[in-house]
C-alpha cells in the first residue's frame, strides 16, 4: 500500500502519511490531516465508507460534527 495520500484543495495540495508500523515493527504515528485541506473550503463533506454515506460539517463556532 502507498504510504502516502495526497489531496488536492483551492489552497495546494495537502499531504498526509499512513499508518502502521514501520519497518523495524515499531508502530508509526496515525494519519493526520488538515481539516481546511481535507474540507477544501466547503462546510459540507460527505465521506463513502463501507457503501454508507456519512456527512462532516463544520459548525458556524468552527467544530466539526461526522453524521450519517
Amino acid at each position: 500500500m502507498n504510504s502516502k495520500a495526497t489531496a488536492s484543495t483551492q489552497h495546494g495540495p495537502a499531504r498526509a502519511t499512513a499508518t502502521g508500523t514501520g519497518t523495524s515493527g515499531a508502530p508509526v504515528a496515525p494519519l493526520r490531516v488538515d481539516s481546511a485541506a481535507l474540507m477544501g473550503g466547503q462546510r459540507v463533506l460527505e465521506i463513502v465508507h463501507s457503501g454508507e454515506v456519512y456527512r462532516l460539517q463544520t459548525t458556524r463556532f468552527g467544530k466539526l460534527i461526522l453524521t450519517k
